[in-house]
């Protein structure tokens, strides 16, 4: 319908042009809306305000020519001018009755399009480094990545689903001097724990299988581990060296072999968690990306000889770094360490130079909001490569602040002292976490209400649209019980029965929901899904309370029936999109 209207204005306009009563050289793009209150109309558009001045008229005076010069269509009732010089449209009843059909045939497939037919979008998200379960945190970076990736499939893109799995690094040498460290505990080694060191029982669990499995295979006396190490961390000295002391005293007590036992063991069970936490929270991947597999398969030194060969590199004090501020970042960056190491910010170059080469047309990161500094210099590095940097698309989502009785909840990854993923699925269920994590923008700070998502009240969003569809299931039970059949028929026949006020809005919910979703899609914003699920499971709870539908007026009855069957179909894909289960009773 919004094609249709921005077309008609279109027409109007050029009639304009062409009779010369206004003189435009160029036109902006015409915007269709939804109008806010159905009683001014179903949609608005402001062309005549945008169009105003450069046309030399006043906004309504210009709206007014625009509306007798509009061809006429039968989708269309009514033409007003409101306020300053919105153009409001009212569709024909025939255009909205014509939703109903449509539903029952696509069924399922009601609100999918083919507008990115041929288009490969990769949505990489989460991507958390495995060294701990997934916080409440990591959870709605996996919401949004997995809604935002079934809006691009719902309108035709072909959707491939990463996880980067962070597997090399310092951050996971911590993680496993962290584990053997315990494991030396549980063998009857005294130590200190280093207090930047991952802590928590979940390695101590890993140490315990290490143990269990291995027996004392990589117990060395802890006077051999600290033959070049503090015993203690150095009071209000470096405790980043303190740590980074303790890994190569891991690395050279065990050996190459045994240290890949160990940090294996460490990797193994954190990812396999990932993995089923992700699963049981409805999130799925095409691929498991190892930043190891970019080392070994010699990616990293590729990208790298790249940029050197192009001028981008230079070498100082023994590293190598990239000009990244010849391309728009605050500073160079360094890419080679002077022990020859490479950086995390060398495996991202690498990884997304790999992501283009592979052929997507665009490519999505959902990242954490603090990783916002790091979006131009990703940028300047494909530039630099002669890449098509626009192609990268970074979407960063605000950590959730979870609340209960009205307390915020503390949380700190390393000390062992936050709030899983898996526990929040455990206390409010998958499909409220799901729901309550897109409800707004992903750059907008959440405030997660623990009490909310668990009540049973309208004031509760998600049980809202979902008891607006168990209502749905009960209607057609009752329809049973009562011995009625639903003669499909002959509702669809006479649907010009559907004249109350409410049915009017219905149907207009109902309408707009193609271009809810395309919209939420392309914008990448599924809380734009939510908010229309709202409106639309509002539209029928008003409804319901107002009427009666199993009514003794069999072709009434029909009529009915046939507009609250499409009502839950269309529920029900749209919290399909968004992974979120509608029972049928509650």
């Amino acid at each position: 319908m919004k094609q249709h209207l921005q077309d008609l204005i279109g027409q109007a306009i050029h009639q304009l042009q062409e009779r010369g009563q206004i003189d435009i050289d160029t036109l902006p793009k015409i915007l269709i809306s939804d109008s806010r209150n159905p009683e001014h109309g179903d949609f608005a558009c402001n062309v005549a305000m945008m169009l105003a001045k450069l046309a030399k008229k006043a906004p309504r005076q210009l709206a007014q020519m625009i509306i007798e010069a509009l061809p006429e269509s039968a989708r269309v009732s009514k033409v007003v001018i409101a306020g300053p010089g919105f153009i409001n449209f009212f569709q024909a009843a025939d255009n909205l009755y014509a939703v109903v059909p449509k539903i029952l045939t696509a069924a399922e497939n009601y609100g999918l399009s083919q507008l990115g037919a041929g288009k490969k979008v990769q949505v990489e998200f989460v991507s958390a480094n495995p060294t701990g379960p997934l916080h409440v945190g990591h959870g709605r970076g996996a919401a949004y990545g997995a809604t935002v990736a079934n809006l691009l499939e719902a309108i035709g893109f072909e959707v491939h689903r990463e996880y980067y799995v962070n597997d090399a690094g310092r951050q996971m040498d911590i993680l496993a001097a962290s584990v053997w460290l315990r494991y030396l505990e549980l063998c009857g080694e005294e130590l200190t724990f280093p207090s930047n060191g991952y802590k928590g029982d979940y390695i101590w669990d890993i140490a315990a299988t290490l143990h269990r499995e291995h027996q004392e295979a990589f117990r060395q006396p802890i006077s051999d581990v600290l033959a070049n190490v503090c015993a203690d961390e150095p009071a209000g000295g470096d405790k980043e060296r303190h740590i980074d002391d303790l890994i190569a005293a891991a690395k050279r007590v065990l050996g190459e072999s045994d240290y890949r036992v160990v940090f294996d063991q460490a990797l193994k069970t954190i990812l396999d968690d990932i993995r089923d936490d992700l699963a049981l929270f409805g999130v799925e991947y095409q691929r498991w990306y190892s930043e190891r597999s970019l080392m070994e398969g010699g990616a990293v030194d590729r990208a790298l000889e790249r940029l050197k060969t192009a001028g981008h590199l230079y070498e100082k004090e023994g590293a190598w770094w990239f000009r990244s501020s010849d391309f728009g970042d605050e500073k160079d960056r360094v890419v080679l360490r002077d022990n020859g190491q490479s950086t995390y910010f060398a495996s991202d170059i690498a990884y997304h130079m790999e992501k283009l080469e592979r052929g997507f047309d665009r490519v999505i990161d959902v990242w954490g909001a603090d990783h916002h500094g790091y979006v131009p210099r990703v940028k300047a590095a494909l530039t630099a490569l002669g890449s098509d940097a626009d192609k990268m698309d970074v979407l960063l989502v605000q950590f959730a602040v979870l609340y209960r009785g009205g307390e915020k909840l503390a949380m700190s990854t390393r000390s062992g002292q936050f709030v899983t993923l898996r526990q929040l699925r455990k206390e409010v269920g998958s499909d409220a976490a799901r729901f309550f994590y897109v409800m707004r923008r992903c750059e907008q700070h959440m405030d997660f209400d623990l009490d909310l998502a668990k009540s049973q009240s309208n004031e509760n969003p998600l049980y809202y649209i979902q008891y607006a569809y168990a209502r749905i299931c009960s209607v057609q039970r009752q329809l049973a019980e009562k011995g009625l059949l639903f003669d499909q028929e002959q509702g669809l026949a006479h649907l010009d029965r559907l004249a109350e006020k409410h049915e009017s809005e219905l149907l207009s919910a109902l309408a707009r929901y193609p271009d809810v979703v395309e919209k939420a899609a392309l914008n990448e914003e599924p809380h734009q899904l939510v908010h229309a699920l709202r409106e639309l499971a509002h539209a029928f709870h008003s409804y319901y309370n107002a009427h009666q539908f199993l009514v003794d007026d069999e072709v009434l009855r029909n009529a009915r029936l046939s507009l609250v069957t499409v009502t839950g179909q269309t529920l029900l894909n749209g919290l399909s999109l968004l992974g979120v289960a509608a029972p049928q009773e509650m």
